[in-house]
């Protein structure tokens, strides 16, 4: 009986978490690429800005 509720508890989200919007993993890949060009951009925006002067 006890082996019964283990397996059937182990997989379920935990109550509070399951009225949260969990986005799907592949947008915070795109999320995640996005913020990196974004923080290089800045980080390196003189050396971007050379090629037009």
């Amino acid at each position: 009986m006890q082996e019964e509720k283990l397996k059937s508890t182990q997989n379920k989200t935990p109550e509070k978490m399951a009225r949260l919007a969990w986005p799907k993993a592949k947008y915070g890949v795109v999320v995640a690429i996005i913020i990196i060009i974004l923080v290089n951009l800045i980080y390196y925006k003189d050396f971007f800005l050379s090629f037009f002067k």
